[in-house]
């Protein structure tokens, strides 16, 4: 059955974005919209039509990493709790962490901040700062619910990213440390969410 016109324009706007994230993690943002159009195997001018420019490209490539990421929490006491909620959330950031391209592309970021602020500020706000307001969000909904105890939601957010990450980003970054498979990142994931519900239990 041939697929219909807003499913070969999905297709195409998901290999633009592999091919961006391919691009972008081999050669920073010294990639072009060529190299990225010839790896999605479409026009240089569907790219631009698709997202306008580089900086779009990356703004949707971080906004689609933190929409996985914080999946997990998206539906506040529908599961098993928050600490299954807040394990699976540490689980996905973890994984991130472990991914090659994900830290080259954070590598890419830290390396040309100062030349491009701007693109450095879209890259944390769309990031990091929207995947910690997320888990606020979700915090406060837990405590209303009455399954924790948070009194300043922004706070324990980072406190609970905070025992998440520790120093394995760093030693990713740096390419001294690499022992994270998935036992390791189901391990801490359950204890840094089995530590933090106990500490803000009701």
């Amino acid at each position: 059955m041939p697929r219909r016109l807003g499913q070969v324009d999905e297709s195409k706007g998901i290999a633009i974005l592999e091919a961006a994230r391919q691009a972008l993690a081999e050669r920073g943002m010294g990639a072009s919209i060529e190299d990225i159009a010839r790896r999605a195997r479409v026009s240089k001018q569907t790219v631009y039509n698709r997202f306008g420019s580089k900086a779009e490209l990356v703004r949707v490539l971080i906004e689609r990493r933190v929409d996985e990421i914080t999946a997990h929490l998206d539906n506040p006491g529908s599961g098993e709790g928050p600490e299954e909620a807040l394990a699976g959330y540490a689980r996905v950031v973890l994984e991130s962490i472990a991914t090659p391209s994900s830290i080259a592309l954070l590598r890419i970021h830290i390396q040309g901040a100062a030349e491009m602020p701007d693109l450095a500020r879209t890259f944390f706000d769309t990031g990091a700062r929207t995947s910690r307001a997320r888990l606020a969000a979700f915090l406060d909904g837990e405590t209303r619910a009455g399954r924790l105890r948070v009194e300043d939601s922004a706070l324990a957010a980072e406190f609970f990213a905070g025992m998440v990450i520790g120093s394995h980003q760093t030693g990713r970054l740096l390419g001294v440390e690499s022992n994270l498979d998935a036992a390791v990142i189901d391990r801490i994931a359950r204890e840094a969410a089995s530590r933090f519900v106990r500490a803000y239990g009701p």
